[in-house]
């Protein structure tokens, strides 16, 4: 069967490489020169099945309105004249429930153990590098209140029994030695062991390599324009080279999923999320973290990527601005020297934006359309690194007639009535 696979972040890339193993002739198609060159580019690093969770929460409402009036706050929203932005986030508002978070994170929990144990099985087939550590996250709680609200994220870790260590403060220093030098500035953490690290950029960079020796065709520097159909199919993909038919087609183009969808009358609730990045240089050993320390106040991962440090983090609602605003680098550079002064050198540091695709759910769209041959991989959050490996194998699963090794039904777009 013939699959073109629209979009090569480490979302489109994972999904070519799967349906290739499964015995497809895969294309993929994008508008960036090389695979991995937008949202996979430089996010926060982390592997994090543990810490995966919906931001549509119970209180989240409440601590929103308390993060705009923090200076260093990790969430923004930017007012404009988009009625998609506001009708996405009274659906957001609509999962902020008890019964919502629990149901929206143990599906969350469930594809990205998975992802995180197929990315294992990846590696040792393939010894593919990137800058990997399997050293865990340690989620740090400069409050007694956060400390104290540990429960409710465990109550899920236990349900699939997701390790995990709720730690004092001698606790994190073993974990994470050189927060010795910075003891008085937290209480405790939440260390999830089985978590891991690396540069998805890299990784996407690599598989595409790998992909392409065994027989995936990547065709850069293509801009998509729109999809055609007839009869219940999608008949081909018109784009600036001219139009391309095959048999089945895969839409993982992230934020970019609505805009190509909406003329085919599939609305998917997926909105732009503008997350920032610093990557700098490690200048002291002892004084950098090992692995990902999570600075729960300020929401901002702190990464070791083999000889650099990444600090990645912040929530804006902007549109697509890709604008790199200057109070976003500041809120990265506080976290990171407050917790790793002696660490890296900031003043060296590269300064990243991208647009992270969300659900207001929290949950990825993978899945088939009501389309016969149109299939879904997007709405992946700050997640796409997590869950890349484990929805790429799911959506090769299901487009190849096998039964997932995961439950995929409350996956798919039929969640959603209109994109079903």
């Amino acid at each position: 069967m013939r699959v073109l696979v629209l979009g090569s972040g480490v979302i489109g890339v994972t999904s070519a490489w799967y349906l290739s193993r499964a015995g497809h002739e895969v294309t993929v198609l994008d508008r960036q020169p090389a695979p991995g060159m937008e949202t996979s580019f430089a996010n926060a690093g982390q592997v994090s099945p543990g810490y995966s969770a919906p931001w549509a929460g119970p209180g989240v409402p409440i601590k929103a309105l308390k993060w705009l009036m923090m200076r260093h706050r990790p969430f923004v929203v930017w007012p404009q004249a988009d009625g998609g932005l506001y009708h996405w986030l009274m659906q957001m508002l609509a999962n902020c429930t008890e019964t919502a978070y629990t149901t929206n994170k143990s599906r969350m929990v469930r594809l990205a153990e998975y992802s995180r144990d197929v990315l294992r099985d990846l590696r040792a087939e393939t010894g593919i590098q990137y800058d990997q550590r399997m050293k865990g996250t340690l989620q740090l709680f400069r409050t007694q209140k956060q400390l104290d609200h540990v429960g409710s994220d465990t109550t899920v870790l236990d349900a699939f029994h997701v390790p995990y260590e709720v730690l004092d403060p001698a606790g994190c220093i073993a974990a994470e030695p050189a927060l010795a030098r910075v003891e008085s500035k937290f209480v405790g953490g939440l260390r999830l062991p089985g978590d891991e690290t690396g540069d998805a950029h890299v990784f996407t960079q690599r598989l595409a390599a790998m992909a392409a020796e065994a027989g995936v065709t990547f065709r850069q520097n293509v801009n998509i324009q729109r999809l055609l159909t007839e009869g219940g199919k999608v008949t081909g993909v018109v784009t600036d080279q001219g139009t391309f038919t095959v048999d089945r087609y895969v839409v993982a183009m992230g934020s970019y999923t609505p805009a190509l969808l909406r003329p085919l009358k599939i609305d998917v609730p997926v909105y732009p999320v503008k997350g920032y990045s610093l990557t700098m240089p490690v200048t002291d050993e002892g004084g950098a973290p090992v692995s990902t320390v999570m600075d729960e106040t300020y929401k901002i991962a702190i990464t070791r990527l083999g000889d650099r440090i990444r600090v990645g983090g912040t929530a804006e609602l902007a549109g697509f601005s890709l604008k790199l605003r200057a109070p976003r680098r500041e809120t990265l550079e506080f976290s990171v020297t407050d917790l790793f002064p002696d660490g890296g050198d900031v003043r060296e540091a590269k300064f990243w934006t991208g647009l992270r695709p969300m659900t207001p759910d929290g949950t990825p769209i993978i899945g088939a359309t009501r389309f016969d041959n149109l299939y879904l991989n997007t709405g992946h959050g700050t997640l796409g690194w997590t869950m890349a490996c484990g929805s790429g194998r799911v959506l090769a699963d299901l487009m190849t007639e096998r039964k997932p090794e995961i439950e995929a039904a409350d996956l798919g777009p039929s969640r959603y009535a209109a994109a079903a």
